[in-house]
């Protein structure tokens, strides 16, 4: 069950990022706040793959064509659903928005079970549909008639992208023959050093002016890239000894810590309708731990 506690880890650290990300986005554009979650993040990932050596010794990886598929689509899928999200922030119906890009779990159920042989009981069936509605309603505050076409779109896009990189994350991890610590650390690594080289070239050659700025957000950006990290290795490390609906749909409970973090350090107060979105988010929870 170590997956479960992997999982309430990279959910809580992911609520903190998403808040250091929207304060980023005011300044920075998609591009720029997208670099800042990986950063930093590979030579924290290779300081934790090291340790995780010294820890328990294991044989290093061997490469093939198959891993480095998987690990660099996994790359470019999170790059984009990334800058989608970023681009959520930006939007009047974020919160709908981001709801929708919440999708990820029922998306990731839909996909795996058709194209990479994921098998969900009945129980945990339900319980990734109740976990939708559950995101559904907690996002739907100013009401479903003020969605745009662009953020309907946009959310779901970003949703769609997140199911895919977390898909083709399991399946590099489970091509790599070594403890489920190590393998998901490794493509972690491999992931996060891809995605910092990709946009240091693209902002190097196009827009100069983002790393000048993400450069003059030293203390913001860091804290980005590593509660980032250390949510990635939490979602990894689950990933590589779970199915990803089950992962995502008990992820959401990062709704609950970013609700927390609103409501005493922020001071919003919760709606009735947060509420009955969390109780939901509690049952879809105990489904699919049970399931």
């Amino acid at each position: 069950m170590s997956w479960i506690a992997f999982t309430f880890l990279a959910a809580f650290m992911q609520s903190w990022r998403n808040a250091f990300q929207g304060k980023l986005s005011r300044d920075v554009n998609a591009a720029g706040v997208t670099l800042a979650r990986f950063l930093w993040a590979g030579p924290i990932a290779l300081l934790y793959l090291v340790g995780l050596y010294h820890w328990q010794d294991a044989p290093l990886p061997t490469w093939n064509i198959v891993v480095v598929s998987y690990a660099g689509g996994a790359a470019l899928m999170q790059i984009l659903a990334t800058g989608l999200m970023v681009l959520l922030f930006q939007q009047r119906n974020f919160a709908i928005g981001a709801g929708l890009a919440k999708s990820e779990a029922l998306i990731a159920a839909m996909l795996g079970t058709v194209f990479f042989g994921t098998q969900l009981s009945l129980l945990g069936w339900s319980g990734v549909l109740v976990g939708g509605v559950a995101i559904f309603l907690l996002s739907s505050k100013a009401g479903w008639r003020q969605l745009s076409l662009k953020t309907l779109v946009i959310g779901l896009a970003s949703g769609a992208s997140f199911a895919l990189t977390s898909l083709w994350v399991r399946e590099a991890s489970l091509s790599l023959d070594l403890p489920y610590t190590h393998r998901a650390a490794w493509v972690l690594f491999i992931v996060i050093t891809m995605q910092t080289l990709l946009l240091l070239v693209y902002l190097g050659w196009r827009q100069r002016q983002t790393l000048v700025q993400l450069w003059q957000r030293p203390k913001l950006v860091g804290a980005t890239s590593l509660f980032s990290c250390i949510g990635s290795i939490g979602w990894f490390s689950a990933m590589s000894m779970q199915t990803v609906p089950y992962v995502k749909t008990l992820g959401q409970i990062e709704v609950l810590f970013t609700l927390l973090i609103a409501h005493f350090w922020l001071r919003d107060k919760l709606t009735r309708k947060d509420i009955a979105g969390l109780i939901l988010i509690a049952v879809a929870a105990i489904m699919v731990m049970w399931g």
